[in-house]
């Protein structure tokens, strides 16, 4: 087999915000890709991956111009929407566990994208798509209302520092628009183990008009303990999951 033509690096250099656009909720990290992790990216990107912030990297589209998961899982099935998966071990398992709906996984950091396209390969799952950059931008461009049929975002940055509230994934507006782009009856799950942050989610998800929350929920079964979460499990700090459902 010939080697895999290297992905155009390019592609996942993330821009600075200009002034007028929304604040972003995550900090890029630069790590080193390691043999494995970028033959991963060199030979499965592009075919399981697209960018969300450059054209040369572009996914298929519906007439309306928004994201056809049809056309980029082959199939019609319900999709779920992963935030920020990591190092992508929790989506695996999920995806895996899962066949009946598909999973687009959304990612800047590029070992963890790269990490998860390995993992993909590994387990053979054809229900698993990766895209890197900002699913919240992805979602106000490019994800219809009511296309979603679940949204996860697990142990979110919480970004303590009482300055950088603000750049926080579950926030009103944040929820607002996540919202909007599941179905009626569709489930936003958010986990955290930050103390304060739970709080936080658990009155931004009460609070938001088209949902209906009952607070903290015990683990799912089918929320698999990270690697992140079983480390703070050991120093004694325990995690919150919310799970919210449309209503309208």
């Amino acid at each position: 087999m010939p080697p895999a033509t290297p992905v155009d690096r390019d592609l996942f250099r993330q821009a600075a915000a200009r002034p007028h656009e929304p604040l972003r909720t995550y900090h890029p990290r630069r790590a080193s890709l390691g043999r494995d992790r970028g033959d991963a990216l060199d030979r499965l990107f592009g075919r399981l991956g697209f960018s969300v912030h450059d054209e040369a990297a572009p996914f298929p589209r519906t007439a309306d111009g928004m994201l056809d998961a049809a056309a980029l899982f082959g199939r019609t099935a319900p999709v779920v929407l992963e935030i920020g998966p990591g190092m992508g071990e929790t989506t695996a398992a999920m995806a895996q566990a899962d066949p009946d709906r598909d999973y687009l996984a959304v990612e800047v950091h590029l070992p963890g994208l790269a990490n998860l396209l390995l993992l993909a390969e590994r387990l053979g799952l054809t229900n698993l798509r990766v895209a890197h950059g900002d699913a919240l931008e992805l979602a106000r461009t490019a994800l219809a209302p009511g296309s979603l049929d679940a949204v996860h975002a697990f142990f979110p940055d919480p970004w303590p520092k009482a300055r950088h509230h603000k750049r926080r994934l579950v926030q009103p507006e944040h929820v607002a628009l996540l919202r909007s782009r599941l179905r009626v009856g569709g489930t936003l799950h958010v986990a955290t183990d930050w103390v304060p942050y739970a709080e936080q989610m658990v009155e931004v998800l009460a609070g938001d008009p088209g949902l209906d929350s009952a607070g903290p929920v015990p683990r799912p079964e089918h929320r698999p303990v990270t690697k992140f979460e079983a480390r703070a499990l050991a120093t004694g700090r325990a995690s919150t999951d919310v799970i919210a459902r449309r209503r309208s």
